[in-house]
């Protein structure tokens, strides 16, 4: 097939009025997003919080958070805690989903899924709120950071940012209504990206001041595209496992020859999450350290430093983990084979109901252990790799998968729109859409 032209591709996708209206409201909210991350709280000396940040470990939990919500936590925004809390509440439901017989039924009607979001929302009010109350504590904490601490300053900023919060899963969940993707992902692929280039500019001075050489950044080039590429390789990837569905025609009792289809079993079925989940756990004995005056936390603080053999070595057994752990939660090979064995489809080979059931969960665990071991080299080769270059740029395994994840799923969206209005799109030159006339 022949590719289609890249800036055809563009131009179809303003001729299209829906298309055009969906990219023009996801921009715009992307925009008061990105305002809103700029409007600094009252009461509190930004300056303070900027040099507690600067001055920490940047593998810490409040630089893993920090990272999300597009340093809105080490200005002090009205969005400092961003859409966190709303993706933690969602992953709790969806655990809960997978561990508990009554929400896994309430999943499979659409009431229960309306009051699995609502319970969602609650949830992440009442998450919004303790963090907002952890958020004030800390920076009282801090020498100077807070003009006028007290239980006053805590209520206000627990107010201020909670209502931050609520405002930003609000825009989240309009851009997945009226504009193009995931919200969500779409507000943290946002703060990722705008974090890129304050890094990018300290790279370069690096460079000029003669701190960093030349063929380094060059070689760390090379290292980054490789990398990208064999993400996006590991995105996409996915075992395709063929199955059968017979077609029977209403006409005459005659039947159809059994259409052939395949289910897709991505390599990468956890994305993002295991590496989520491993940082968050690592981060552990750094945060107690910072936060505690005990001789033991900072001894472990010391032995898991990012950079040391023990950091390495927990870190990539914490991915491995929790890359079974979460494909385990979100995938049920029970319940593919029942719907498979519901459409009277089949596996060639294998027989319907529980042997399929463990065929399936066989492929899937033999194909989640390359996508694991490849999490794992994505998120320590980049620290390794910067450590040894010298460069303040890290560009971690967390922000990538992330990036190029809803790069992928977002260019996705659109081709199917550009396909729905008989559209090229961007990926491949095909055959126009074509409905038959109907009697």
């Amino acid at each position: 097939m022949a590719r289609s032209n890249p800036a055809e591709a563009v131009k179809n996708l303003f001729q299209t009025p829906e298309l055009k209206s969906k990219l023009g409201f996801t921009l715009l909210a992307l925009v008061v997003y990105r305002l809103g991350a700029h409007i600094t709280a009252p009461g509190i000396d930004v300056r303070a919080l900027i040099d507690f940040f600067q001055n920490q470990q940047s593998g810490g939990l409040l630089g893993l958070y920090d990272l999300f919500v597009g340093g809105g936590l080490s200005r002090a925004t009205v969005f400092a805690l961003g859409i966190v809390p709303y993706i933690s509440s969602s992953i709790v439901f969806q655990i809960m989903t997978a561990v508990v017989p009554q929400f896994e039924k309430m999943q499979r009607e659409e009431e229960g899924r309306n009051k699995i979001t609502q319970y969602t929302r609650y949830l992440t009010v009442a998450i919004a709120v303790l963090q907002a109350w952890g958020y004030a504590l800390f920076t009282e904490s801090l020498q100077g950071a807070v003009l006028h601490p007290g239980f006053g300053f805590r209520v206000e900023m627990a107010l201020f940012l909670t209502t931050g919060a609520m405002f930003v899963m609000w825009l989240g969940e309009q851009i997945t209504e009226r504009g193009v993707g995931n919200g969500a992902s779409l507000l943290i692929f946002f703060s990722i990206v705008e974090r890129i280039w304050p890094s990018i500019g300290q790279t370069w001075a690096y460079m000029q001041t003669g701190t960093t050489a030349p063929f380094r950044l060059l070689a760390l080039g090379i290292v980054m595209v490789g990398v990208v590429a064999g993400t996006v390789a590991i995105t996409v990837a996915a075992r395709r496992v063929p199955i059968q569905i017979p077609q029977r025609t209403m006409a005459r009792g005659r039947q159809r020859e059994s259409a052939k289809n395949f289910i897709p079993l991505r390599m990468n079925a956890a994305n993002v999450m295991p590496i989520i989940f491993a940082q968050t756990v690592i981060v552990v004995p750094g945060t107690m350290a910072q936060f505690s005056k005990s001789a033991t936390a900072q001894t472990m603080a010391e032995y898991m430093q990012p950079g040391t053999w023990l950091y390495f070595l927990v870190y990539g057994l914490l991915i491995l983990f929790f890359t079974y752990f979460y494909t385990s939660i979100i995938f049920n090979p029970i319940d593919i084979a029942e719907n498979l064995k519901k459409q009277g489809g089949f596996i060639p080979g294998v027989k319907p109901g529980a042997r399929t059931a463990e065929y399936i969960d066989r492929v899937v665990t033999r194909i989640t252990l390359p996508g694991a071991v490849f999490l794992t080299v994505i998120a320590l080769l980049p620290i390794f790799i910067s450590d040894l270059i010298n460069v303040p740029f890290r560009f971690g395994g967390t922000s990538l998968l992330i990036v190029v994840g809803v790069g992928l799923d977002t260019v996705q969206v659109v081709q199917q729109q550009l396909l729905i209005r008989k559209y090229d799109g961007f990926m491949k030159k095909g055959a126009r859409v074509r409905f038959r006339d109907r009697a």
